[in-house]
């Protein structure tokens, strides 16, 4: 007999089922026992007999055979009567390390995570990943559709990209190599290399010594860099474009997620585009709060998109016209005002969630720029030379995946919207 996932069961016309799963819950009376059964595509109640319950426990794969049967009082208003029953992955526990099947985790974020193999078989942890895979599909499908394409570009590189030394190191042969802090170099050698639209979905690395919430030192960031632009604005209205496709991507594929997590997205409006100096001058007559040079500080996040959403109705707002000390060594300067750059940053409900900008795009002023920032030009030969050969303007951006999904899902911790993190107390399991 053909398995059937539980998802499929409203419709299924067979009387007769043959089911796969784990045992999710167990509850006793007299002649029978109720057992939910979970698969990864949800839950059913199963009607099992005393008789086949003696080996039974939590957690236990188990397979199936039984009549479907409509039921009003059981859940989703059907019920498998079992008739066979074998195990097929047999479980060798005492105690579980924590409670899976109670309406809250009576465990730490610590202890989730040291046992993420356990944690990720409640529906509502595993919700999380499957809208972020959703993330990720509409991410693609958007850009695909416009013509970009998806490259791949190594992670292991020999110099690093935004410079600083918050890189991990590590020995390639007989040289001293780094992970990528981002494929900034490659996507745009790729724009000069005919492509002229691309994106990446990979790795990035930040040996950063921060233990926040919103912290991680391996993450996945959503890549773009696009030729042929005339400005940072056009960056600006592609993302907001995707941000609206991908809510009503999100509200078409992950209904039961989005319901099971309580979360509701809705149509965003136009993003306000507010320079960086106007909103330290609103934070400081609005807030009292004084704001590092150049920057946002956490807690001006925070209260910056508390007013964006009080003034605009908006849990997004670009922040623009970073300045020339606060922006890599490629970012494209700008005259108004002098010693800006033509950047920004995308805050989503307090974080930032993108950075992005144009790039300067001829070899001699590039060449110039870098020396500005007091690098040795030659350390860059391999990425400064494609700029020989007719380089057009482009520009691009890149979100953070984990990120983006903690604000979308309302989640307290970036490590909830993480998978197996990679922080500065964790690199295991």
């Amino acid at each position: 007999m053909e398995r059937t996932m539980i998802q499929h069961l409203p419709e299924t016309k067979k009387q007769k089922v043959l089911l796969k799963g784990w045992i999710y819950k167990i509850k006793n009376f007299s002649n029978f026992s109720f057992v939910d059964l979970r698969d990864k595509t949800g839950l059913v109640q199963l009607v099992i007999d005393s008789k086949k319950m003696k080996e039974l426990k939590l957690e236990m794969a188990i397979e199936v055979t039984g009549k479907l049967e409509k039921n009003g009082k059981a859940p989703k208003g059907m019920e498998i009567h079992v008739e066979s029953i074998h195990i097929i992955g047999q479980v060798y526990y005492e105690l579980l390390p924590f409670s899976i099947n109670q309406s809250k985790v009576q465990a730490s974020l610590e202890k989730e995570l040291d046992y993420r193999y356990i944690s990720l078989r409640r529906p509502d942890r595993r919700a999380v990943f499957n809208v972020q895979e959703e993330v990720v599909e509409a991410f693609r499908g958007y850009l695909k559709g416009r013509g970009f394409s998806e490259i791949h570009t190594p992670k292991i590189i020999a110099s690093g990209t935004e410079g600083g030394s918050e890189m991990f190191t590590v020995n390639y042969f007989d040289t001293r190599a780094f992970l990528a802090q981002s494929p900034q170099f490659y996507k745009q050698m790729m724009v000069g290399a005919g492509f002229e639209s691309v994106f990446e979905i990979g790795h990035a690395y930040r040996a950063e010594p921060h233990s926040t919430y919103r912290h991680l030192n391996e993450y996945v960031s959503l890549d773009i860099e696009m030729g042929f632009i005339d400005d940072e604005n056009e960056l600006m209205d592609l993302e907001e474009d995707f941000i609206n496709y991908l809510f009503r991507h999100l509200n078409q594929t992950c209904t039961d997620e989005l319901k099971l997590l309580k979360v509701e997205l809705k149509e965003v409006n136009q993003i306000p585009r507010i320079p960086l100096k106007e909103a330290q001058e609103i934070l400081d007559n609005e807030y009292g709060k004084n704001s590092p040079m150049g920057n946002l500080d956490a807690e001006g996040e925070i209260l910056f998109s508390q007013y964006v959403k009080e003034k605009y109705n908006n849990d997004f707002v670009f922040l623009t016209k970073y300045p020339v000390s606060k922006r890599p060594m490629y970012a494209m300067p700008d005259n108004e005002p002098e010693g800006t750059t033509k950047s920004f940053d995308l805050i989503y409900k307090g974080l930032e969630i993108t950075t992005g900008g144009l790039r300067i795009h001829d070899y001699e002023r590039l060449k110039e720029n870098i020396i500005r920032f007091g690098a040795n030009s030659e350390d860059f030969s391999f990425y400064l030379d494609s700029f020989k050969y007719g380089m057009p303007p482009h520009g691009g951006f890149a979100i953070g995946l984990e990120r983006i999904t903690m604000k979308l899902l309302d989640l307290e911790n970036i490590r909830q919207s993480t998978l197996l993190p990679r922080d500065i107390r964790r690199i295991e399991p």
